[in-house]
């Protein structure tokens, strides 16, 4: 499923205008240049989010959508979504006579089909006008599935049963975001030295470092034993723990960069994911400048550890970073990046919370419930979902592929979080204890008598016509030729 399926229409115009703008939330304007910013961005082409066609945005649309963001308290992109409808969820066009009604021709007749039902409702309102107006078919089949009023099954025995892309060389120019938080490098490298692991095992770990392009400031520094999507969101989590949300982050693209995870992780914190050109490492070289650093220094003077673990290794480099990295003057800015770090204009947003970050950084999918059992089946592992959302059909959830032992089932209008689920235990259901589900009707139903109004309206309609029945009786023509003889 694409990403586009399962993402909100709401939630994709959010992110295009936050896209539009934010290089005017990342890289403030100064006093009498928002006007010519705005125009240059009114005169640009942008991808509609529904359709894929390019278009153009006018100038007070995009100076609406700035101050508007400009005005949300830490959440920009949220503000730019449209506004769910207060009648979401709800059916103006059942009124409560007729919801009455269907509720209790359900319970009467729960293997009718949907349109059965609304042709039924349509009889019974002709002879019963109190009932009002019946909407469309749509309308009412959508109304019985949110309500739970499935078409039961008919019971059988009695029982429930990697393309290539041209390379095109281009100038190479040195560059520098005027503010702290403005942009992000993130890259791994591979050290040279192999670190001991408790099995006995030598291997070289890969160090993950994030670094602030203004400031040259290390973010955060940590080594690991593999280049994962699972150790980019740890490295990344942890960074923006220790300094805050950046505006921009430039990586490469590695297979961990361009997890979904990652991706939609970025975008839900309003943090721009920018990739680095097929072919040029160049673009990230305050990286590759740091890890010369951290070979010809923090490496070095670990030669005389013969016994290097994993452990010594990252106590070793965060002591490196900040006590000599982070303090010692810089060759090209002329000062320490953490002195450029705190006198320079600071454009970082504050760190949500780690449970905030937890759920950001997971893949959405959607899955059907399984009605039978009420689970959904994720990556192979089955879900209980919670009898209170037994009537969802699909579910908008948010999975870590790395992490199932739970998952997210989000609002697929707000995208808000309602609840976790945790994978099906059939050890603890076998006890045999189960909880009364009320059904969605609240009031009792008497069984079903007579004749369904549609037949009698039919039967009224033939009538009508004066025919007499097209049917000769085979019992009474029998007798009537007994009498005759």
């Amino acid at each position: 499923m694409s990403e586009t399926e399962s993402t909100p229409p709401s939630v994709r115009w959010a992110r295009l205008r936050f896209a539009i703008i934010a290089s005017l939330l990342a890289s403030p304007p100064e006093a009498g240049e928002l006007g010519a910013r705005i125009t240059e961005l009114a005169s640009r082409q942008w991808k509609h989010p529904t359709t894929g066609e390019y278009e153009r945005f006018a100038f007070k649309t995009i100076e609406r959508w700035y101050y508007t963001a400009k005005a949300a308290k830490g959440e920009p992109a949220l503000a730019l979504a449209r506004k769910v409808p207060k009648h979401a969820g709800t059916h103006p066009a059942i009124g409560a006579a007729l919801a009455t009604e269907i509720r209790a021709q359900h319970a009467a007749h729960p293997r009718w089909t949907y349109q059965l039902h609304h042709d039924n409702l349509a009889a019974l309102a002709l002879e019963r006008p109190g009932l009002g107006p019946v909407p469309s078919y749509p309308t009412v089949r959508r109304y019985m599935k949110a309500q739970g009023l499935y078409r039961h099954k008919k019971l059988r025995g009695g029982r429930r049963g990697q393309g290539t892309e041209e390379v095109v060389s281009r100038e190479t120019r040195s560059y520098e975001v005027e503010h702290v938080h403005q942009l992000w490098h993130l890259d791994f490298h591979e050290g040279s030295r192999p670190v001991l692991l408790p099995s006995g095992e030598w291997k070289k770990p890969k160090i993950l470092a994030l670094l602030d392009d203004h400031s040259r400031l290390c973010c955060h520094a940590q080594w690991y034993l593999d280049e994962s999507a699972e150790t980019l969101k740890d490295g990344i989590v942890q960074a923006v723990l220790k300094r805050g949300l950046p505006w921009n982050i430039l990586m490469d693209n590695g297979a961990a960069m361009k997890a979904a995870e990652i991706r939609e992780g970025l975008e839900r914190l309003d943090a721009t994911q920018n990739l680095t050109l097929a072919y040029s490492p160049e673009q990230n070289g305050k990286q590759e400048s740091f890890w010369g650093q951290v070979e010809g220094r923090l490496i070095a003077m670990l030669e005389g550890e013969r016994e290097l673990t994993l452990e010594l290794l990252n106590r070793a480099t965060i002591a490196w970073v900040e006590q000599e990295y982070q303090r010692e003057k810089h060759s090209e800015i002329g000062t320490s990046p953490l002195e450029r770090y705190l006198t320079s204009k600071n454009v970082g947003r504050p760190s949500p919370s780690l449970e905030t970050l937890d759920r950001a950084f997971r893949t959405q999918v959607r899955r059907a419930q399984r009605r039978s059992d009420g689970t959904v089946t994720v990556e192979g592992v089955r879900f209980e979902v919670p009898s209170a959302y037994r009537t969802l059909t699909t579910m908008l959830l948010r999975v870590a592929r790395w992490d199932l032992s739970h998952v997210h089932l989000v609002d697929p209008r707000t995208e808000g979080h309602l609840a976790t689920l945790l994978p099906l235990d059939k050890r603890a259901n076998a006890d045999g204890r189960r909880r009364v589900i009320a059904p969605p009707s609240s009031t009792a139903t008497p069984p079903a008598t007579g004749i369904a109004p549609l037949l009698r309206k039919l039967m009224a309609d033939y009538a009508a016509t004066g025919l007499p029945p097209a049917y000769i009786p085979k019992h009474e023509r029998h007798d009537d030729e007994g009498e005759t003889s």
